[in-house]
């Protein structure tokens, strides 16, 4: 299989895993001094976990916790982020100038800052409140916080049972899904390499899932063009410029809100000739009960995703490290 090493994924997971009980201790801490709010703070890839975040909260928790795009935060402002408000942010680089002029900002508010920032020499790993450092796993290690946010507010009794499973058998489930997916990965990009335009659709925990992977890889690392669009509002405008030669993927998960998107793709077939269904329900995820798949639905899909966005590398000829302009330009 392309760009795929089984071990390193594995202990990859499992090391993201690991981290919780360094989570715990700095949540647990700021459930005990008391908080007034969470603020899910983000720009690009990170704004997209927070949205998957906020949804997976919205779902069960009724703590007050909001999500803020960093760079609309800097112009406009939010008069929720102040005294009290626990800020949660992610960096790959500790660098985009947004974010760190966001948690700059929040603490001038008065806010505390919980980073997961990959490289803990970093200036934004400096600025933090509470830093924990490990590569990649940005929405494995965010919904980790939020749950035990919840489970600290008592709205999450299944907490235990659900990571007993998380611990013994995610790592492996999920390599399980990518070699499950290969050979639809190489189909998709085969069939979709050369798409003038691609539109993605999802909801729930998907469509973060949907908004980054349109966005973050197939426009900034593949270099094709994409919209994404919430299942919720496909039939309030999209649908009219869907015909039979129109490119469209939607993303199904199993949460609160798969009937939504379940609803396009029964439509889609109707008036399309292109479109591609990508259900995480198709893949066993073998350890991990049923009410369970839907905390870890954007998890699968983005380990289908990999097949796909590797195949396409290849057949574009077009490693997907390359940038024209981001990092390259002043902007």
């Amino acid at each position: 299989m392309l760009k795929f090493d089984e071990q390193k994924q594995i202990d990859s997971v499992n090391g993201a895993l690991a981290l919780r009980g360094e989570i715990n201790k700095i949540v647990d801490g700021i459930c005990q001094e008391g908080y007034k709010n969470i603020c899910w703070l983000g720009i690009g890839g990170t704004y997209a976990s927070c949205l998957q975040a906020e949804v997976h909260m919205a779902e069960r928790s009724s703590l007050p916790f909001f999500v803020v795009n960093a760079a609309e935060y800097l112009t406009t402002g939010n008069r929720k982020v102040g005294e009290g408000t626990i800020v949660i942010v992610s960096s790959v680089t500790g660098s985009t100038q947004e974010m760190v002029d966001g948690v700059k900002k929040a603490k001038e508010a008065g806010a505390k800052v919980l980073g997961f920032i990959d490289v803990e020499t970093t200036t934004l790993a400096k600025m933090v409140d509470y830093e924990i450092a490990y590569p990649a796993n940005e929405q494995l290690k965010f919904f980790m916080t939020a749950d035990r946010f919840m489970y600290q507010a008592g709205e999450f009794p299944e907490y235990e049972e659900l990571y007993q499973e998380l611990d013994a058998h995610l790592a492996q489930a999920l390599v399980d899904v990518e070699k499950a997916a290969d050979a639809y990965g190489e189909e998709f990009a085969k069939r979709h390499m050369n798409d003038e335009i691609h539109y993605f659709v999802g909801a729930g925990n998907q469509y973060g899932a949907t908004y980054s992977y349109a966005m973050c890889y197939w426009e900034e690392q593949h270099w094709i063009r994409t919209k994404s669009i919430h299942s919720a509002e496909f039939f309030h405008g999209m649908l009219e410029i869907i015909d039979r030669d129109t490119a469209v993927t939607v993303f199904v998960g199993e949460d609160s809100q798969r009937s939504l998107s379940l609803r396009v793709a029964n439509f889609l077939p109707k008036i399309c000739g292109r479109y591609n269904i990508i259900d995480t329900k198709d893949y066993e995820l073998k350890g991990i009960s049923e009410k369970f798949r839907g905390d870890i639905s954007h998890l699968v899909m983005h380990a289908v995703t990999q097949r796909i966005d590797a195949h396409m590398e290849k057949l574009n000829c077009h490693p997907m490290e390359i940038r024209r302009y981001y990092r390259r330009l002043d902007y």
